[in-house]
């Protein structure tokens, strides 16, 4: 009889024999990877192509005259040297207008009237820098007489002027500069009224209120003796002027 064991084979856990054993199996990926596994592709933007270029000339009638040229002439030979050099080519010819007398270089003045994209983006930051200064005036004044909204603020403060006050105020700030008679005030500030024409001492006693209202600076509205008054420019005081002109411009 023999001593060896008769061959048995190994034990093992529980084998699923049935669909209903089997359970799916959920891989336990990032939060992060899921999101992004689940959101769905985006489509890569193809790479601009060079489609042309634009030329701007910065050239008015009159300078093209006195270079013994038209317009019409500088562009007919552009566009020769194009169907030459580059006969597939299309081109577009476009006149660029601005006010007479603009400021600026001619070249700056045809890429802004034909909105070309630097030189709109110049523009505005030109103007934000003007702004960004007009505040810094502003918020450095301490008088601010504005004309246009017929008010004073005296440190910030509204100096509630009254209606004959502010006209004194405004008929000399429009002649800043300029000794102005107590005569040619009354016939500013009475000049379409229909009560009687004061005496010139009524306006020293309105100079007076408007002096006391400036405080600190009354200095502003000058006496010049024997003859008016005169409103001298000052560092701390800022005008706001309406778009009426100065009555001593003619």
């Amino acid at each position: 009889m023999s001593n060896i064991a008769p061959f048995s084979r190994p034990t093992h856990a529980h084998v699923p024999t049935a669909a209903a054993d089997l359970k799916p199996v959920t891989p336990s990926y990032p939060a992060a990877a899921q999101r992004e596994a689940a959101a769905p592709v985006q489509p890569v933007a193809p790479a601009p192509e060079t489609r042309g270029f634009a030329l701007y000339v910065g050239l008015d009638t009159d300078t093209a005259t006195a270079d013994g040229v038209t317009l019409t002439e500088v562009v007919t030979a552009l566009r020769r040297v194009l169907a030459e050099r580059a006969p597939s080519a299309s081109s577009y010819a476009s006149v660029a207008f601005a006010p007479a007398g603009a400021p600026g270089d001619s070249i700056d003045l045809v890429r802004l009237a034909l909105q070309e994209p630097g030189a709109v983006r110049e523009q505005r930051a030109a103007r934000q820098e003007e702004e960004r200064a007009e505040e810094a005036k502003r918020s450095q004044a301490k008088v601010e007489i504005d004309t246009s909204r017929k008010r004073v603020l005296v440190q910030g403060e509204n100096a509630d002027f009254t209606y004959k006050e502010f006209e004194l105020l405004q008929a000399l700030v429009l002649r800043e500069g300029r000794t102005v008679s107590r005569e040619e005030i009354i016939d500013v500030l009475w000049r379409e009224s229909h009560e009687e024409r004061p005496h010139e001492r009524t306006i020293d006693v309105h100079v007076r209120r408007l002096r006391q209202r400036l405080g600190d600076y009354a200095d502003i509205v000058r006496t010049v003796r024997g003859i008016g008054y005169r409103f001298d420019r000052h560092a701390d005081v800022r005008i706001v002027h309406s778009l009426a002109p100065s009555p001593d411009r003619h």
